[in-house]
């Protein structure tokens, strides 16, 4: 008999299932009781009970768990700073959609030498997102891979869905069953079509084609998630958090019957890829929050910051001992200093009284 299957596939390794994942790294209670405060807390900003904002910063990636731990612990002291007015989310993204080619992450090369040590990356994945809920900050990340939630989805409090990923039937039907708020990013053509869509397919009940906990193939039925929301990132070439285009995304929600959340992503396409244009963004949108609340209005309920303890970028060198401690190796960051200075200014604005 002739093969007709697999003709491209050198081979199948196999991987220890969640079950055996979270055994080795079982779930702390300290950590639990951070991942359920930050998703109540996400969950009643959304609502609209607490009136903070929800601000997602952190690096793009992360590559080096040293740094990432460090760059948390300064961010704690900040969270806890601006409390009263701000709710810090740490952005902790292990999964990198690629153009074409490049490193797809912590997860998929934890060795960052295209060795591909994928059981190695969940497991050092799955012992930094305990260590972070475990300092005290809830951590948010983008769920690229549809099995990954099951290996580390109780250790998250926020999931962006991204702008490649928003029209994916599989994305969305995945979204559906998080136990977290979904944000949904514009495509990248800057159209809000098709995460608009997905909010509304999140929101029902689905079964598909998936993983459970003993890592056997199953069929996922799902609940629905009522904690969708739109992020905006810009697209086609120019930003969108001006308030024209707040209020075009507004209009979309309003039309759909959506709730009126939205967040603004400092970086891609809405400061043009520099990250030295974020924090014009963000007190672009802190600036419409104030005019929002003065009017009664509401509707920028979060924000996005690319961030990490130096600042641009740097490329993956052959000798990783070159590599420079706290700078990021995907998309450009502003440094620590910068950082402080944008969340700093951003509570001190929300904070003052209304004239």
């Amino acid at each position: 008999m002739q093969q007709t299957e697999n003709l491209n596939i050198e081979a199948f390794d196999l991987l220890p299932t969640p079950e055996e994942v979270h055994a080795r790294v079982p779930l702390s209670e300290a950590a639990a009781e951070s991942v359920l405060a930050g998703r109540r807390s996400l969950e009643r900003i959304l609502d609209g009970s607490d009136p903070r904002l929800f601000v997602v910063v952190g690096p793009c990636s992360i590559h080096d768990p040293v740094a990432g731990l460090d760059y948390a612990r300064r961010l704690k002291q900040l969270a806890d700073e601006v409390a009263d007015s701000l709710f810090l989310v740490m952005r902790v993204y292990f999964e990198k959609p690629r153009t074409a080619t490049g490193w797809k992450g912590y997860i998929n090369d934890p060795r960052m030498d295209d060795s591909f040590h994928i059981e190695e990356g969940l497991h050092k994945a799955r012992e930094f997102l305990r260590a972070v809920n475990e300092i005290g900050l809830p951590a948010g990340t983008e769920a690229l891979d549809p099995i990954a939630p099951q290996y580390l989805g109780d250790l998250i409090a926020w999931t962006a869905i991204g702008a490649r990923t928003s029209e994916s039937q599989t994305h969305r039907e995945m979204s559906s069953g998080l136990s977290t708020p979904v944000g949904f990013k514009n495509g990248t053509d800057g159209s809000l079509d098709a995460a608009v869509n997905a909010i509304i397919s999140a929101s029902s009940p689905h079964s598909f084609l998936g993983i459970n906990m003993q890592g056997r193939s199953s069929v996922v039925r799902t609940a629905g998630n009522r904690y969708g929301h739109l992020v905006l990132r810009g697209g086609g070439g120019r930003p969108n958090y001006d308030t024209v285009s707040v209020a075009l995304a507004e209009s979309a929600l309003k039309k759909a019957r959506l709730a009126n959340n939205l967040v603004v992503d400092c970086s891609h396409a809405n400061s043009y890829k520099n990250p030295e244009l974020q924090p014009l963004v963000m007190q672009d949108c802190i600036n419409q929050v104030i005019a929002q609340r003065k009017s009664g209005h509401r509707s920028i309920v979060g924000l996005m910051i690319e961030s990490f303890i130096e600042s641009g970028n740097q490329s993956i060198p052959a000798d990783l001992s070159q590599l420079k401690y706290g700078c990021s190796v995907t998309d450009a960051c502003v440094d620590w200093s910068t950082t402080e200075t944008m969340i700093r200014d951003a509570a001190t604005a929300l904070r003052a009284p209304r004239v």
